[in-house]
C-alpha cells in the first residue's frame, strides 16, 4: 500500500471514529438517567464489572485519566453515595474505592435506560456486521492503549 493511500485510509478511520464516538457519546448523555454523566456510568460499570477495590490511581490509569480527573469523578459519586471511598489500611497515604449498593442500582438503571438505544442501532447495522467489526475495534484499541503506554 502506498504512503499516500495508508495516510489517507488512516485519516478516514480516525475521522468515522470521532465522529461515531461523539455521535454515541451524545445518544448515551441523553438516554442516562438525570444527573449521571458519561464518566460516571463509566466508573460505576468498570467497578460493577471488576467487583474489587481499586485505588484513585488504578481507575485514572484504567481510563487513561489524570488523577486529577478521576478523583473529582469520584468525588461526584461519592456525593451521591454510588461509592464508598475508605483509606488503605496498609498504605494512610492512598484511598480504596469499592462501588456502593446504590451505585449497582444506578448502574443497572443506567444500562437499562441505553441497553435499548444500544439495540436499536446494533439492529439497523445488522447484528453480523457489528460482531465482524469487533475484533477489528479491539485491535485498534490494544494497539492505541499500547502507543499510550510507550509516552
Amino acid at each position: 500500500m502506498s504512503v499516500e493511500t495508508a495516510d489517507t485510509l488512516a485519516v478516514a478511520l480516525f475521522s468515522e471514529l470521532l465522529t461515531a464516538e461523539q455521535l454515541a457519546r451524545n445518544r448515551m448523555s441523553k438516554a442516562l438517567p438525570k444527573g449521571m454523566e458519561i464518566s460516571h456510568f463509566s466508573v460505576l460499570n468498570h467497578l460493577a464489572h471488576i467487583n474489587e477495590e481499586r485505588s484513585p490511581a488504578q481507575l485514572a490509569q484504567a481510563f487513561h485519566l489524570t488523577r486529577g480527573a478521576m478523583t473529582n469523578t469520584l468525588a461526584k459519586l461519592e456525593w451521591a453515595g454510588y461509592v464508598h471511598i475508605r483509606p488503605d489500611w496498609d498504605d494512610a497515604r492512598r484511598k480504596m474505592v469499592s462501588i456502593s449498593p446504590a451505585g449497582r442500582r444506578a448502574r443497572d438503571a443506567a444500562i437499562a435506560a441505553v441497553s435499548p438505544v444500544i439495540a436499536n442501532i446494533v439492529d439497523e447495522i445488522g447484528e453480523n456486521k457489528v460482531r465482524a467489526a469487533l475484533p477489528v475495534l479491539r485491535d485498534l484499541r490494544q494497539k492505541l492503549g499500547a502507543l499510550g503506554d510507550l509516552e
